[in-house]
């Protein structure tokens, strides 16, 4: 815990345009934990870690508050305490960018088919998935960090898995907005588990996330029925006015490959990592990656290299700590005040649109924007903000080849983009390949 809390103070540092503090309310129920407990965990959690930037936890009453607006008459009181929201496809992208400009070799869609151990060193072939392209590449070490694909690539590699997985899948909810107001809400369900509300991309509310035993293809989860009913039961045993079906405007989910700890509940199965180093027949070293969360990933990368460092005749210190991630370089970590200068900076634009410019790419929103002063100098408007000054960056920085990678897996524009638009898009992003 103390590890994963110093964590969230250092992310903000770093990377403060992509994870930034939010409010989390947690309304006291009954019957379920005692007030006595949530309060004493509460009070760890604000004195085990390295706390700066996150404010303490405090009770609050929420029958007195706006906080308690949304919410039935009967929650009367509970806690508040901070924790952190990421945008986690920029996170993956922004990584990928900083190792590139470190001089990693970056390769989007393109699948392992198999390795080789060659006298102490490892022969990797590869196909890309859009052309067809074999690549062989050689290497000292092979870091496995394949997620719900381990063990198949350890056994493509000819290397004798040493753990088990036990794949959970995780779905959320995307609903037209709840409530006013930028603070979230951890609501407690009998089953002892939690689900979260969440203001998500000014128009929505994400809720999720459930914990569920995962047996089909993991590159292909879905939301199931009984999942749906179980967030929206358990947000409505809380809201004042009921959500619906209705009221659901995408879902999407995702499957955990959790390092298998012998537990017999998903949700008690650890979300921490596990990484195993074992060496093939002729000495060749894999390192393998168990489980991990968003919170530890520099960890957990600091900890990868501690064990391979041997392996590679190297010596080697931690230094991600102060280091920020691609437009992470913000003055202070204050993103208010970079906002502000940045509407400033480019006062003739909208300032929806150089707010959320700004909060994506951090200080390298000069190299979308440049020197517009006008919306028409960022050239073709494609809907929900989105424009082709954008739409160019993406591709010829962050390996976006489609328009469902941009409109998904580099943003989340496209919970706003007319479906009659995405075809344009597409039109667009070809021309430039």
């Amino acid at each position: 815990m103390r590890e994963a809390l110093a964590e969230r103070e250092r992310l903000l540092a770093i990377a403060p345009h992509i994870i930034r503090p939010m409010r989390f309310v947690l309304p006291y129920v009954d019957g379920l934990r005692p007030r006595w407990l949530l309060r004493l965990g509460l009070f760890v959690y604000d004195h085990v870690g390295a706390r700066e930037r996150l404010a303490a936890s405090d009770a609050v009453a929420l029958a007195d508050s706006p906080l308690g607006a949304p919410l039935k008459p009967s929650m009367r009181d509970g806690f508040e305490y901070a924790d952190c929201w990421v945008d986690d496809s920029r996170l993956v992208v922004l990584n990928a960018l900083d190792a590139a400009e470190r001089g990693a070799t970056v390769l989007t869609r393109t699948a392992v088919t198999g390795a080789r151990d060659l006298d102490g060193r490892w022969e990797i072939h590869c196909r890309d998935q859009v052309t067809g392209a074999e690549r062989v590449v050689r290497s000292r070490v092979l870091v496995n960090a394949a997620g719900a694909w381990v063990n198949e690539l350890l056994g493509n590699a000819g290397v004798q898995a040493a753990h088990r997985l036990r794949l959970v899948q995780g779905s959320h909810l995307i609903l037209r907005r709840l409530y006013e107001g930028d603070h979230a809400y951890l609501l407690q369900s009998p089953d002892r588990r939690v689900v979260f509300m969440i203001p998500y991309q000014q128009h929505y509310t994400l809720v999720g996330t459930t914990d569920v035993p995962y047996e089909g293809d993991p590159s292909r989860p879905v939301i199931s029925e009984a999942e749906r009913d179980y967030l929206i039961s358990c947000i409505n045993r809380f809201l004042r006015h009921p959500a619906g079906v209705d009221d659901i405007r995408g879902s999407y989910s995702g499957v955990r490959p959790l390092y298998d700890s012998g537990e017999a509940a998903a949700q008690k199965v650890s979300r921490d990592y596990h990484l195993e180093l074992q060496r093939a027949d002729s000495g060749a070293p894999v390192l393998s990656v168990y489980g991990g969360k968003i919170t530890t990933y520099r960890r957990l990368a600091e900890h990868a290299l501690e064990l391979l460092a041997p392996a590679l005749g190297m010596e080697w210190q931690s230094w991600t700590a102060t280091e920020p991630l691609p437009g992470g370089d913000v003055p202070g970590a204050d993103m208010p005040r970079f906002i502000a200068r940045s509407r400033e900076r480019w006062p003739g634009l909208p300032a929806t649109l150089v707010e959320r410019l700004a909060q994506a790419h951090g200080t390298r929103i000069a190299a979308v924007l440049g020197g517009a002063r006008e919306m028409k100098d960022l050239g073709r408007h494609f809907g929900a903000d989105l424009t082709e000054a954008e739409m160019r960056y993406l591709v010829r920085h962050e390996w976006a080849r489609s328009a469902q990678d941009i409109l998904w897996r580099r943003t989340r524009l496209g919970l706003a983009l007319p479906a009659s638009a995405v075809n344009d898009l597409q039109d667009a992003v070809a021309q430039l390949l």
